[in-house]
């Protein structure tokens, strides 16, 4: 299929940055939606040659297409693209975890966290005020027939 060289190196370059890269399944002339200039038609067909050659897997589901890179296709795109090789795409870049700092409230100030000491004065004032550990609450203690609608013989 004929298509622009300019077309095919920002495709190129859009799944390099990314690492994936997704098109509704669509040959009509439309668009691709990141793509603006680039017809759907044009992305599919590069992506399914780049599937071909195993630089890139391919997954479909409800009519989307869902291209990811090899690592062969990391090298081949880095070769084509004139790339260092310290670049890599965003789903290769580790994110360090995020650290959250004690949130706080406009109203309160730091909201702050329970503490094995809060957990422990909590249960020994439950303790204090007769709270049973075993109790399982009600319907626990034994059965006694209530009469009335509906439970059997009706109340005398």
């Amino acid at each position: 299929m004929f298509m622009p060289k300019e077309h095919r190196i920002a495709i190129y370059t859009a799944l390099f940055k990314d690492g994936v890269m997704t098109a509704l399944k669509d040959e009509r002339p439309v668009m691709h939606r990141e793509l603006k200039t680039i017809p759907n038609l044009h992305v599919i067909k590069t992506l399914n040659s780049l599937v071909s050659k195993n630089y890139a897997k391919e997954s479909f589901v409800w009519r989307i297409y869902y291209w990811t890179l090899t690592n062969e296709g990391i090298s081949y795109l880095r070769n084509c693209l004139y790339l260092r090789s310290e670049i890599v795409p965003s789903t290769l870049i580790h994110q360090r975890p995020h650290v959250r700092n004690i949130a706080t409230s406009p109203a309160t100030g730091p909201i702050s966290r329970a503490t094995d000491e809060d957990r422990e004065a909590y249960r020994r004032l439950r303790a204090d005020h007769g709270d049973k550990r075993g109790y399982a609450g009600a319907g626990t203690g034994e059965m006694q027939f209530r009469g009335g609608f509906g439970r059997g013989k009706r109340a005398e």
